[in-house]
């Protein structure tokens, strides 16, 4: 395997025929780069061959289920990806385009050792990667990818007979039968299904009408220009999109996919938007009555709700915040035996025996719509309203550069470990388990990160006191962070 070349650059003889792979690509759990402006094909296919040697390195049985989201390049992408496999001496079973949790179910369905998706997840158009994985759920962590980047990088990718190419036909259907089952809705329930255009157009629509649900369309064309929005359901555009669409529809509440599936958002019947972390206590809630003494994990991310809430308390369950990232989730899930963890993004990752521990937005979906079946006589706002009272902000990402996100994030942790006092209350605690979440006396926190997908720094706040407590709170934590004068400026507020 030739080493990538750092001078090659697009629309050059080189670019046609040497690998370019940007280095930042090779995030904490996914791949992922700009295309073709940091990674070009035949760097795709690098990362195929070097994937393929970490598989027979690790000692992983050489068949490898692969899938495409919805975008108009993916094909081109896994078509390199699949080649460099194949070079590797894998078997490649191309389940052709899917969402990512098609792809970690085809793992299962197929029982193929690993699983690779091509995909940007939520990303904008402009943007492709690959979510990995050799150990069903579970995905590349850092200590995979850190251990595929030197590979790649380094031109250790060795070439071996035996690669060999299948196209597997019928996952799609399968995914979709494995979803729903036989549960059918016992209430009459009007949904509005959000895709954004987005893979989850393919599915979403189907997987409601299969348990008798009456759809509202929301952008379900398939278009991978996405000429409304870029399909996430944690931006405030596709939430407040689906909020019109409840009120204009009268619908029960909407259910909003991103690009790839694998997330998911909820808007009430009042049109009301309900962050994934309270979708998840929630959740939770009604989970912890089935499945009492149950354990719960949230990313840091998350509200303090999963600790304190009083329903998960009397129902014995138990509450471990962890790193936020789909790959460190399903990790501790796994590791803990919990029965679900719950992302602010809108990962949900739904164990045994309501799922397999991977994050899949039509599980999401199945299992709520199950939920408001167990309660019939109640609206998705009575749910809503049951909770603790809290005030939170959405997801905010100021720029920074990915060669300095993680040195700036380091020292803005050194100064908040130090804080004593904010929003005129005593610190009582800073968990530095994921960046720095700064926990007052009263169990209001703010939280600054790292993104590990995308050039910025993650903050999220929430008071469980007032409004103003909670801008209290952002203000200083980002007065903090404007100390560093390479931090931009936000993708949104509040």
């Amino acid at each position: 395997m030739r080493k990538p070349s750092p001078t090659v650059t697009p629309n050059t003889w080189e670019f046609l025929r040497d690998p370019m792979i940007a280095p930042t690509g090779f995030r904490e759990y996914d791949a992922r780069w700009q295309y073709p402006e940091a990674i070009n094909l035949p760097g795709i296919t690098a990362l195929g061959l070097g994937l393929g040697t970490q598989m027979h390195r690790r000692g992983i049985e050489p068949v490898i289920a692969v899938g495409n989201d919805y975008r108009d390049y993916s094909l081109s992408i896994k078509n390199a990806l699949i080649l460099g496999l194949m070079q590797a001496g894998i078997r490649v079973r191309d389940i052709g385009p899917c969402l990512s949790p098609m792809a970690y179910f085809a793992q299962f369905h197929l029982d193929a050792p690993a699983v690779a998706m091509v995909t940007a997840s939520h990303n904008p158009n402009g943007w492709t990667g690959v979510k990995m994985g050799f150990e069903r759920p579970l995905t590349h962590g850092p200590d995979e990818m850190s251990e595929l980047r030197d590979i790649v990088l380094n031109g250790e990718g060795e070439t071996r007979e035996g690669g060999a190419y299948e196209f597997v036909d019928g996952v799609r259907e399968a995914y979709l039968d494995d979803l729903v089952g036989d549960f059918r809705m016992t209430r009459k329930l009007k949904v509005v299904c959000a895709t954004g255009n987005g893979t989850a157009s393919a599915f979403a629509p189907e997987l409601f009408e299969r348990m008798g649900v009456e759809v509202v369309p929301s952008h379900n064309r398939l278009d991978y220009t996405f000429p409304h929005y870029n399909p996430n359901p944690e931006a405030m555009e596709m939430l407040h999109d689906m909020s019109a669409s409840v009120r204009a529809s009268g619908a029960d509440f909407a259910l909003g996919f991103d690009g790839d599936g694998d997330r998911c958002g909820v808007v009430d019947d009042e049109g009301e938007e309900i962050f994934a972390d309270k979708m998840g206590v929630i959740m939770a809630r009604d989970l912890s009555a089935l499945h009492p003494g149950s354990t719960f994990v949230a990313d840091v991310k998350s509200t303090g709700l999963f600790a304190s809430d009083p329903v998960l308390q009397e129902n014995g369950a138990r509450a471990d915040y962890w790193k936020t990232g789909h790959s460190h989730m399903k990790r501790r899930v796994k590791e803990l035996g919990a029965l679900a963890g719950f992302e602010k993004s809108g990962h949900y990752f739904l164990a045994e025996p309501i799922g397999r521990g991977y994050d899949c937005g039509m599980r999401v979906a199945v299992e709520i719509c199950k939920l408001m079946d167990r309660n019939s006589e109640r609206s998705m706002s009575d749910l809503r309203r049951a909770l603790p009272q809290t005030y939170s902000t959405p997801t905010m990402s100021p720029y920074a550069a990915d060669e300095d996100k993680y040195d700036i994030l380091d020292r803005i942790v050194q100064r908040l470990e130090n804080v004593t006092e904010m929003a005129g209350r005593k610190v009582a605690q800073v968990v530095t388990v994921n960046g720095a979440r700064v926990i007052l006396d009263n169990g209001s926190w703010g939280l600054v990160r790292a993104s590990s997908n995308t050039p910025n720094l993650v903050v999220v706040c929430e008071s469980s006191e007032s409004e103003a407590e909670l801008r209290s709170i952002f203000k200083e934590i980002d007065a903090v962070i404007r100390t560093e004068p390479e931090v931009g400026d936000y993708d949104q507020t509040f």
